[in-house]
């Protein structure tokens, strides 16, 4: 459990492909917070973007207090990296602490452009003074992690990877990054839910995808939650899995399913090259 980091985007948000209860209570919240704590769990993982949660989690202590907290920064408003500085000092606020643990650039696309170095030194100037313990990057596979952690050198990224989309592993990226001292971080481990998702429960963007995921759910018994969660432990590159759940129950299901034996799969067979199935930017609910 203590590769484990809890995402809280549900806490601040209706968020979620599979999500039918909306935004988690703060009730709720709060008592999947001292589950957590007492399992183990000691890491919290946020982002100014994620709605309310900044202030959530700033709101549910005591129980928050047992956790260390990764954040991230607004985007880049024009060239004004102290805009993001700014914000990035609230965000402190709102979380009820003096420091945190890290700050990450939320958009790697923000890094890219002209203020990019502008940004990044912004970012050392907040760890140099003690505001956040590490900086780092949340990056997707096409902002090509490795090259941003060769320019930048960041203490730790945040990189999309899931028994469904496996091409950090395929292509050495995980394994570049790691080589490199960076501390990785692996989010969309559920692929927002659409790895627990029935076909008829698919959105139109991704009904074509059904016929795949469904042979990838029979491969694992019926058992995703335990497959995917066990892919991710089995990749001895990441310190760290970043997962979110909507309720208690969840919760505690997902911690069975990571104090269970692992199923040892055939990882690779799992994977998918579909770009729409991956890239939860194109799914829509509502479809194209």
């Amino acid at each position: 459990m203590r590769r484990i980091a809890l995402g809280t985007a549900q806490l601040g948000l209706d968020y979620g492909i599979s999500n039918a209860g909306g935004q988690v209570s703060r009730r709720e919240a709060r008592a999947i917070l001292a589950d957590a704590a007492g399992r183990g769990v000691d890491l919290l993982d946020t982002a100014a973007a994620y709605g309310e949660a900044e202030a959530v989690i700033g709101a549910l202590r005591p129980e928050s207090d047992a956790f260390a907290v990764v954040t991230k920064t607004i985007r880049l408003p024009g060239d004004d990296a102290a805009a993001v500085a700014g914000r990035a000092r609230a965000s402190l606020d709102r979380l009820g602490r003096p420091a945190a643990e890290a700050l990450l650039v939320h958009a790697a696309a923000d890094l890219a452009g002209r203020a990019g170095d502008a940004l990044w030194r912004a970012l050392a100037d907040l760890k140099a003074e003690g505001a956040y313990r590490r900086i780092g990057i949340s990056a997707y596979a096409a902002d090509d992690p490795a090259g941003l952690a060769r320019r930048f050198r960041p203490d730790l990224m945040q990189v999309p990877v899931s028994l469904l989309d496996q091409r950090l592993v395929r292509d050495g990226t995980l394994a570049a990054l790691a080589a490199s001292g960076v501390e990785i971080h692996a989010r969309s481990l559920f692929l927002q839910g659409l790895v627990f998702l029935a076909p008829e429960r698919l959105p139109p963007a991704l009904a074509h995808a059904g016929p795949a995921l469904a042979a990838r759910r029979d491969r694992a018994g019926g058992d995703m939650l335990g497959a995917a969660l066990h892919f991710g432990l089995a990749l001895p590159e990441v310190a760290r899995l970043v997962v979110g759940v909507t309720s208690l129950a969840e919760w505690r299901a997902l911690a069975a399913a990571a104090a269970a034996p692992s199923p040892g799969l055939d990882w690779p067979a799992f994977a998918l090259d579909d770009a729409t199935v991956l890239n939860p930017a194109a799914w829509r609910r509502d479809g194209p």
